[in-house]
């Protein structure tokens, strides 16, 4: 097994496609659920931007088989310091951002405090969002988790939908620009 960076996206990955899994969330409620976070238990309505993603990887690990084979799969840790780094910019425009992904809470602890997240990275481990407002999701090796995508939200009501994301470090600044031209 090879061992991989996750900071960096390699060259050559499949672009996924709109499969139309995530046409039914634009105008969607996002439910009253409060799930665990690397900031302690939120509530996902109390957020404008939930950027989700299907599993993070950890430096020095090796990726499940196949992994940069699965178009949109690749790139979670370079789509979260996206948001990481444009989360000032997005503050100022009135959006408090949440990540989300089918990771355990402390996979999510972990991953939170190597990269510095100054917003909760949500666990939802058991899948509550692809029930409500039903995110799409993907199966490998056994594990069901979450296709990437970018969700906007106005007093929990979905108002734009960023899907497929891709390439996933540049869908931070496109959903900062899809704010700032509307403010």
């Amino acid at each position: 097994m090879s061992v991989h960076d996750p900071y960096v996206l390699p060259e050559g990955l499949p672009v996924p496609e709109d499969d139309g899994a995530a046409d039914h969330l634009t105008g969607a409620q996002l439910p009253d659920l409060v799930l665990p976070s690397s900031q302690g238990a939120v509530n996902v309505r109390d957020f404008e931007v939930l950027y989700v993603y299907p599993r993070s990887g950890r430096p020095g690990r090796p990726l499940l088989p196949g992994w940069d084979a699965i178009p949109g799969a690749r790139g979670c840790t370079p789509q979260s310091c996206g948001f990481r780094d444009h989360n000032a910019e997005l503050a100022a425009l009135g959006a408090r951002v949440a990540g989300v992904s089918a990771q355990s809470l402390d996979d999510q602890l972990e991953f939170a405090a190597r990269n510095e997240m100054p917003f909760p990275v949500i666990s939802d481990e058991w899948l509550d969002l692809a029930r409500d407002p039903g995110l799409p999701t993907f199966e490998v090796e056994g594990l069901t988790l979450y296709k990437r995508l970018a969700l906007v939200a106005e007093r929990g009501t979905i108002v734009k939908v960023f899907y497929p994301v891709f390439p996933p470090d540049r869908n931070a600044q496109d959903v900062l620009d899809w704010l700032a031209a509307r403010a």
